[in-house]
């Protein structure tokens, strides 16, 4: 069976419970998705299933969803295909700003690579972060100043059927997903970010987890114990 009929298949057979973390990074994937998903139950757990990332990491370790992109530090106890949400220097949305040190309750990662690279203050991530720029220090620049690597912030991982959820993310690494002039609107208005500063941030994020990714996932876990 090839590809294109394999992910035909699954898309008529199996139901997916998929979490869905609604930051703008992962915009392209879920547009990507609504196109993907035939099932109405699909649709409506994607929906239903949302929020922060680590509102979805608990979903997900409980079992409520079996698949989403789940933080970093989550994932290595778990099975996860090789689409993530990687950084290769700048990445504007994880930072650190000057005042008390203080963990952001939407993040598992971001507050754990604030303490790695040894970097005091507010930790500020997601949507809300793209509108602070002054005297915030970027993480994910920290991060490849220091060891040249990419960053991995989460990867999407599964609980259950690994054929299915690998072909997914096998598609959507394939694919050239087109933002709709209607959904940027909405997540302007939303954001407070104009199109252009939407389109320029995705410019920021990569989603293919290849050898680099890997290597430098590997010394967050070590530098992370």
């Amino acid at each position: 069976m090839d590809f294109a009929n394999f992910i035909k298949k699954f898309q008529y057979n199996y139901a997916m419970i998929i979490g869905k973390i609604d930051y703008i990074n992962l915009l392209p994937f879920y547009i990507f998705l609504k196109k993907e998903l035939k099932h109405s139950a699909d649709k409506a757990a994607l929906t239903y299933y949302k929020g922060v990332p680590s509102h979805i990491n608990r979903l997900f370790i409980k079992g409520r969803v079996e698949a989403a992109m789940i933080s970093s530090v989550v994932s290595k106890k778990y099975a996860c295909t090789d689409f993530g949400i990687v950084a290769h220097k700048r990445v504007k949305s994880v930072i650190v700003c000057p005042g008390e040190n203080k963990e952001d309750e939407e993040s598992n990662t971001s507050n754990v690579l604030a303490k790695v690279l040894g970097i005091k203050g507010e930790v500020i991530i997601g949507d809300k972060a793209l509108l602070k720029t002054d005297g915030c220090i970027d993480l994910a620049q920290k991060w490849y100043e220091r060891y040249r690597l990419p960053f991995v912030f989460a990867r999407f991982c599964y609980k259950k059927n690994p054929k299915a959820y690998k072909a997914l993310a096998k598609k959507f690494l394939h694919s050239h997903t087109k933002i709709p002039h209607y959904i940027l609107s909405r997540y302007t208005k939303r954001s407070g970010l104009s199109h252009k500063e939407i389109k320029n941030y995705l410019q920021l994020i990569d989603y293919k987890i290849g050898r680099k990714e890997k290597q430098s996932l590997k010394k967050f876990f070590q530098l992370q114990r």
